[in-house]
């Protein structure tokens, strides 16, 4: 029996990371300034115009959303009839980003959705995000997203490891008769 401290499994929590710490904190002070933007300028200008910017912001991003879609779906297939790989996308992602801002009820959420329709402010934010990307799969400790997946291959529900090959022998049996067929393998 050894004497010391009492250990508890809840003793050592992993820290909580910063963006668990205040998305949400800051997902609330964004709710609260749309409402709040929104309640000023239907002070100013009227319910009735308020509501016809959100429908103006929704139709908008739908139609954006529509063609940044049917310009990636349209790259791809040039690129598979080519026999090439896609492309990075040519910004489509970013462009159906600011189209879904603008669909979100609110002014705050359609002036980022309108910047993201700037083409100098989609290269910036491209080359922010791939930069970002890049340095943390690099930092990421256990290797590729390859290494992850052979791992998970590798290993099967209940934690074995099952390792080799399958060598099939369909040459006759000893006395000339061939084998019996197996029933496959199932788990």
């Amino acid at each position: 029996m050894t004497i010391g401290a009492p250990t508890s499994p809840y003793s050592a929590r992993p820290r909580r990371s910063r963006l668990r710490t205040f998305l949400p904190l800051g997902i609330a002070a964004w709710l609260v300034l749309e409402i709040w933007l929104l309640t000023v300028v239907a002070g100013a200008a009227g319910g009735f115009t308020v509501f016809l910017l959100l429908v103006a912001g929704f139709v908008g991003g739908s139609v954006v959303v529509k063609r940044a879609g049917r310009r990636a779906f349209q790259n791809l297939n040039e690129a598979l009839q080519r026999g090439g790989s896609p492309s990075s996308g040519g910004g489509n992602g970013l462009m159906m980003l600011g189209g879904l801002l603008l669909m979100l009820p609110g002014l705050t959420s359609d002036a980022a959705g309108l910047l993201l329709l700037l083409p100098p402010v989609q290269k910036a934010v491209g080359r922010y995000a791939e930069r970002t990307i890049d340095r943390k799969l690099r930092e990421a400790p256990y290797g590729s997203f390859g290494d992850a997946f052979q791992q998970a291959r590798m290993h099967r529900p209940d934690g074995k490891v099952v390792q080799g090959e399958v060598i099939r022998d369909d040459a006759d049996g000893p006395d000339g008769a061939s084998p019996e067929p197996r029933p496959p393998l199932t788990r």
